[in-house]
Formats: structure tokens, C-alpha cells, sequence
């Protein structure tokens, strides 16, 4: 009962940070990338916990439990994708100048493209965040005991209405926010669990032999090159994340965005892996699908009430802003690309914000669909791993290669991705089928992030012996030179709401986590047998709401 009154209030406490910014956005700039000068440690916190989701609890965890140390190695390779992503591609999609990465496919590839992507991109990050929302209503189901269709409907209701009412900003303070809840219960929980395990080396003498090995079982040093592979694409391509990247105010601060991804993904990942390692010595008897629930047993099993909560808060709004962004990216998309670029060139701030609203519900209800099919498709980590395989390469590749590249035509960008596209589907669904013949999950994972960037090299190549350069490349140069002879300016008033709305956003992050710290200092006194160690990590939390007070008494209006 006390669990479920700490998630019901804290519920209570987000919705209402969201409503908060109901009034902050003007315009589709200030809605979707809150006037493109949000702080950069900001934006880089908001990206990780956009990564992370509860699917790093089930499926990583499921991993961990199963396998052992290989699903920190599989989470290490999410490092090197953002560190490339902070030397080479991040300051790039910030120099672009586009709001969404959709908005420069169509300048630098043309109309075709871009519409022929949008489609593909919204239908693939439905598919990935209705996996995220099964996640976390699996683990909210298991530990109170609740159906899981309900429980999957109602969570999914509430991230859905939270996006649709608050836009980026409301999203990247429920970033922070989850972002502190997680760590200081990860804090929590991995002395209690050790407590209860007696000694590391009762532990080791519990686990199989080979559980600590960097690889393990299916995941093959094959498969973590072709993750990292992927990762590179998916961290520096990403339609939802590039959007972190164009929201700050330069190049530099782009790359700061994603060093900041690199580094927590650093130490991160052993943090959340050891919990669910440990159950394994506690508990070896999980088998199936019931792995993907080891995760939460382990915290039912150290957690003291009112702390379970807390965890469970943690990894459902953790899911809510992956899921929240996801949904803020594609109704941007759609709103930016399909309503005003192609429906409704004339209309007016306040119809976009009416759609991009009303968009948001649109998607969020077929995520929830995605979510309730997930059981029946072989599981999160199945479901996860295989749409990755099978997308990534071919739907990220080329728009990063067209970053670079002058001689990579829409035409050939539309053959490349939908010959990836197609054999990387004959693989995984058709020679199962009809010739009982299945890659494996490393060579599933190299074909579909190696065979797009072959394809484009040899194009590149190609082009290169014709003396060949995109006219799509020479019109963007083209319309580049045009737009600096503009005079780009922007209203008094438009440029004061804007700082009014970061301030305001600051604001908030910091009056949020007070919040949390007091709701820690009020679970000190349920938990007693805890207080010290709960009680040290609320006065951390409580000092760190200092950091983005400071900081909005910086913006000046």
C-alpha cells in the first residue's frame, strides 16, 4: 500500500510539472527544441535518460542474470557510439541549421526521401517505445500485482497526456528528474543486496564459471563489434536524439550533449547491472521469460516498502521520458514536415500547436498497442535486438553519410535503404520460415549495420571515378547562401518568452528535486532500519537542486 501511495503522488507531482509548461511554448521552435539554447549539461543529462528506459531493466537485466558481465560489455559499446557521435556527428547536425533531422534529409536528399523516411521512422519508433512501455508495465504488473493489460494502458495514458501537455522542456525535466530518482535508488539498493548475498566470494562460488567472461553464450565479441557499429549510427542518428543536438546553441555545446551520454555510460551500466547479477546467487532458479523480471524480484526482495516505490517511479518515468521524447520527436516530424510541409504550408502557431498536441495523442495510443502485442512476439529482448538489427543501419546510415558526403544522390539513398531494408527482412523472417535457416544474433547484428555502409561506400566510390557531385548537394550550398543574405531576426517579445521559459525550466528542475529529497526524508522514517544510508543520499539530492537554481539566476531577463 505504501508503494503504490509513493508512485500514485510522485505521478501526481510530474503531471503537474507538465502542466506547468503548457504555457511555455510559443511555437513549433520553443515546443520541440525549446528555443534552441537549452543548457548543454542539461541536454546532455536529458539524452541518457532518453536512451535509458526501463528495457535496460528487463532486457539488460535479463542479460545480466542470465549471462553476467557480458551485459555491462554490450551496454560499454553505447559509450564509444557517443563519444563518436561527439567528435564527428553531433557538431554536424547542429550546423545544419534544421529543426529535425527529417527537415535536412529533405534539403540535402529531397522531398521523396524525406517523406519515404518520416514514414518508415514513425512506424519504427512506435514499434521500439511500445516495447519500452511493456517494459516498464511488466515490472509495475509484477511488483503490485496487477494485471498487466490495465496496468500497460494506464502508464501509457499518463506518458502520452505528459508530452502532449508540456513539449521538450516538460520532457528534459522529467529526464532530470529520473535521472536522480534511479541513481540515489541504485545507491540503495546495491549495499542491501550485497548485505544479503554475505560476501563477494559467496557470490562467485554461487555463479557459473564463466560469468564474469566480457562475452558470453549468444553475445560474441562479433556481435558487440556490430552493436558498437550500430550504436555509432543509432546515437548519432537517431531522429529523437539528434533533437538534443540541434536544441543547444552551437556546434561545441552539441558535442558536449553527447560527451556527457559517454561518460555516465562509463560507470553506469555496472551500477544498474550488479542488482540483477547478484539475484543470481540469491536465486538460480529463473528460467524463460521469467528473467526479464529479475530485475524487480531482486528489488522486492531487499527493498523495504515505500523504497520499492520509489524504484518502481524511477523505472516508470525513466521509460516515460525514452518513451516522452520518442513521441515529442515524431509528433514534431509530423507536424513540421507533414502538416506544415506538405498539408498546411499557411498555418498559423497556434494550429501547429493544436496538431502537434493532438499528434502526440495519435501516436501514443498506437504505442500502447505495440506495448500489449509484446508477449506475444517472443519477449523484450527478442523484439528489441531484432527491430535494431533489421532498421538501424539502413534507416541512420546514409542522412549521417549525407552529412558528409557531396555525391550521394536521394535516388541512390532510396536504393541503398531499401535493398537493406529487404535483405536484412529475407534473413530474419523469410529463410526461417521457408528454409529453417536463421543468422545468428551476432551475424543478424553485422548484416545490418555493415551491409548499408558497404553499399554506400561502393556508391561513394562510384560517384567519385564519374566525377559525379549531388545536385540535391548543390541546391542545399545553393539555398545555404541564400539564407545568410537574410536578415534573421527574431522579436523582443519572442527572444524575452524564450528566456522566460529556460529560466522557468531551471526553476523547476531545481523545485523538483527538493521534492525528491523530501519525499526521501519522509521514506527515512518507514524505513528505519535504512534511515542513515536513505537519509545521507535525500541530503545529496537536496544539495544538488543548488546547481540548476544557480544557474537560472544566470538568464537574464
Amino acid at each position: 500500500m505504501i508503494d503504490t501511495l509513493v508512485i500514485a503522488v510522485f505521478s501526481v507531482f510530474i503531471l503537474l510539472v507538465g502542466i506547468s509548461f503548457s504555457k511555455t511554448g510559443r511555437n513549433l521552435k520553443s515546443f520541440f527544441a525549446g528555443g534552441e539554447s537549452v543548457p548543454w549539461f542539461i541536454g546532455g543529462l536529458s539524452l541518457f535518460m532518453s536512451f535509458f528506459s526501463a528495457g535496460t531493466f528487463v532486457a539488460w537485466g535479463s542479460i545480466a542474470y542470465s549471462h553476467g558481465w557480458v551485459a555491462i560489455t554490450i551496454q560499454w559499446t553505447m559509450c564509444i557510439g557517443g563519444l563518436f557521435t561527439g567528435l564527428y556527428l553531433a557538431p554536424k547536425w547542429k550546423a545544419t541549421g534544421n529543426l529535425t533531422a527529417a527537415e535536412f534529409i529533405r534539403e540535402r536528399l529531397g522531398v521523396l526521401v524525406q517523406k519515404f523516411y518520416i514514414y518508415v521512422f514513425m512506424l519504427v519508433s512506435v514499434l521500439i517505445k511500445g516495447s519500452v512501455l511493456y517494459s516498464v508495465a511488466k515490472l509495475v504488473s509484477v511488483s503490485l500485482e496487477y494485471p498487466l493489460m490495465p496496468v500497460t494502458i494506464v502508464l501509457g495514458i499518463l506518458m502520452i497526456a505528459y508530452t502532449a501537455v508540456g513539449g521538450l522542456w516538460a520532457v528534459m525535466v522529467t529526464d532530470i528528474l529520473q535521472f536522480v530518482v534511479l541513481t540515489a535508488a541504485i545507491f540503495i539498493i546495491i549495499p542491501l543486496v550485497f548485505n544479503e548475498v554475505g560476501s563477494i566470494q559467496s557470490f562467485v562460488d554461487k555463479v557459473p564459471d564463466d560469468f564474469f567472461n566480457l562475452v558470453n553464450g549468444e553475445y560474441t565479441w562479433g556481435f558487440i563489434f556490430a552493436f558498437a557499429l550500430y550504436h555509432i549510427f543509432y546515437i548519432g542518428g537517431n531522429w529523437t536524439f539528434v533533437q538534443r543536438y540541434t536544441s543547444v546553441d552551437s556546434p561545441k555545446s552539441a558535442s558536449k550533449v553527447a560527451y556527457i551520454f559517454a561518460a555516465l555510460y562509463i560507470i553506469s551500466p555496472i551500477l544498474w547491472m550488479i542488482p540483477p547479477m547478484l539475484y543470481r546467487s540469491i536465486n538460480p532458479t529463473l528460467t524463460g521469460i521469467e528473467v526479464e523480471s529479475a530485475y524487480i524480484m531482486v528489488c522486492k526482495h531487499v527493498l523495504p516498502a515505500g523504497l520499492l516505490g520509489l524504484m518502481l517511479t524511477g523505472m516508470y518515468f525513466s521509460t516515460s521520458a525514452s518513451a516522452n521524447t520518442a513521441l515529442n520527436v515524431v509528433s514534431a516530424v509530423f507536424t513540421n514536415d507533414i502538416y506544415k510541409g506538405s498539408l498546411n504550408p499557411n498555418a498559423s502557431d497556434k494550429k501547429l500547436m493544436r496538431v502537434a498536441r493532438g499528434s502526440s495523442w495519435f501516436f501514443g495510443f498506437f504505442m500502447i498497442a505495440i506495448a500489449l502485442i509484446v508477449p506475444m512476439i517472443g519477449g523484450i529482448v527478442e523484439f528489441t535486438l531484432s527491430v535494431g538489427a533489421i532498421t538501424g543501419g539502413p534507416l541512420l546510415a546514409p542522412p549521417i553519410w549525407a552529412l558528409f558526403s557531396k555525391r550521394l544522390t536521394g535516388k541512390a539513398t532510396l536504393y541503398i535503404t531499401a535493398v537493406s531494408l529487404g535483405v536484412n527482412l529475407l534473413f530474419k523472417i523469410i529463410t526461417p520460415a521457408m528454409i529453417d535457416f536463421k543468422l545468428s544474433r551476432a551475424n543478424e547484428m553485422l548484416l545490418g549495420v555493415v551491409l548499408p555502409f558497404i553499399l554506400l561506400l561502393c556508391y561513394e566510390l562510384y560517384a567519385c571515378y564519374r566525377g559525379k557531385i549531388s545536385q540535391e548537394y548543390v541546391y542545399l550550398q545553393e539555398q545555404k547562401a541564400l539564407k545568410k543574405l537574410e536578415v534573421q531576426s527574431m522579436d523582443q517579445e519572442e527572444v524575452l518568452a524564450l528566456k522566460k521559459q529556460n529560466k522557468f525550466g531551471l526553476k523547476m528542475i531545481a523545485f523538483s528535486l527538493a521534492f525528491i529529497a523530501l519525499l526521501l526524508y519522509g521514506l527515512c522514517f518507514v524505513s528505519t532500519k535504512d534511515m542513515a544510508l536513505v537519509g545521507s543520499i535525500a541530503t545529496v539530492v537536496l544539495f544538488s537542486a543548488i546547481i540548476p537554481w544557480r544557474a537560472s539566476r544566470k538568464v537574464a531577463v
